[in-house]
This record gives C-alpha cells, structure tokens and sequence, in this order.
C-alpha cells in the first residue's frame, strides 16, 4: 500500500496518530539536545559531565519503556498516554525552575524528563493505530510516527533554544506544553470516533 493511498483514504487517522504521538516526541529532544545546547551556554557543567547524567538518563528511559507496557496492559494504550501528556504537561512549568537551579537542577530535570519519555515514549506511536483499517495499519503508524517526528521532534532543540535565548525559559515551557495539549485534544478525538463508529 503506498503512502498516496494511505494520506488519500486515511488521512485523518494520520493526523491522530501524529498529534496523538506529539508530547512524547517533543519531549525526547527538550531532554536530549535542548539541555546539551542549553547548559553549554547558560551554565558551569561541562559537555562531559551532561552527557553523562544523560547515559542515565537513558537507562530510566529503557526502564520506564518497559514498566510502560506492563502499565498499558492494565489501563490501556490511550489511558496511559493521556496520563503521561498530562504529566509532561505539569512537567513542562518545572523548566525554568529547574533549568535555572544549577547544577542539581539540570540533572535533575534531564532525569525526569527521560523517565517521563520512557513512559509515554513506549506507548506512542501505537495508541491510534487500531483506527486504520487492515490493509493501510502498516503504513498508516509510519507515516503517523514520522509527521509527528517531524512536528513533534525534527525542529524541537531549534526552536526551544530560539524560544529560550529570546523569551526565557518560560517559553520553553510553552512548547512543551502545547506538545501536551496536542496530545490530548488528539486522544478525545480518537476515543470520540471510536464511540461513533461503535
């Protein structure tokens, strides 16, 4: 199935799909590249020492991807990714606190922030998935994963250091939340199409 048809029979599943992934996309590279840029020029940790929380960082987030599975299949899919966009959204007011602490405070904001993203990372690009119909599912959660890598993810690190060195932190957090809100607002409409088709 090409991805033409996808985008001509299915489109709207795509969408949902993407925005759906959008918060958990956002927040892989806001605690990936943006701290990296971020506390080079705003801070006294060396390149060294914040790539190595991060190595931390990434083993919670391996952690956190597995607990998510085993949490999805008690609450579901949706359930949990709602939970978690929730949770980034109340995550993404901690930014100027914690970006602006110090050294604790980018740890443990980086820390945080890859147990978060284990948690919702796990579970997003699967949540809208069952909306495609047999012969486009395939190719329908590839294009959702990859227009929300896009939206979500491919500008992220520009954009929330732009936003940052021009605004403050404060707009980071904007950022992030908005990523969250997308999410949500992606979720009820997929939990309200399934209603009517059922």
């Amino acid at each position: 199935v090409s991805a033409a048809q996808v985008a001509r029979n299915e489109g709207g599943n795509v969408l949902i799909g993407a925005f759906a992934a959008l918060a958990s996309f956002a927040l892989f590279h806001v605690a990936t590249v943006f701290p990296l840029s971020w506390i080079t020029l705003y801070s006294d940790q060396t390149i060294p020492q914040v790539l190595g929380v991060q190595i931390v960082g990434a083993v919670l987030a391996a952690g956190a991807i597995m607990v998510s599975g085993w949490l999805a299949d008690r609450v579901g899919r949706r359930n949990l990714l709602g939970s978690m966009a929730v949770l980034i959204g109340l995550f993404s007011f901690t930014v100027p606190w914690l970006l602006g602490a110090g050294t604790l405070g980018n740890n443990v904001f980086m820390l945080v922030a890859f147990v978060l993203l284990g948690l919702s990372y796990g579970q997003s690009s699967g949540t809208a998935t069952a909306n495609f119909s047999a012969q486009y599912r395939y190719t329908g959660a590839a294009l959702s994963a990859d227009l929300a890598w896009l939206l979500g993810a491919g500008f992220a690190p520009l954009v929330a250091l732009g936003l940052s060195a021009r605004y403050g932190l404060g707009a980071v957090s904007l950022y992030l939340l908005s990523g969250a809100v997308c999410t949500l607002v992606a979720l009820r409409i997929n939990r309200a199409i399934e209603r009517k088709e059922g």
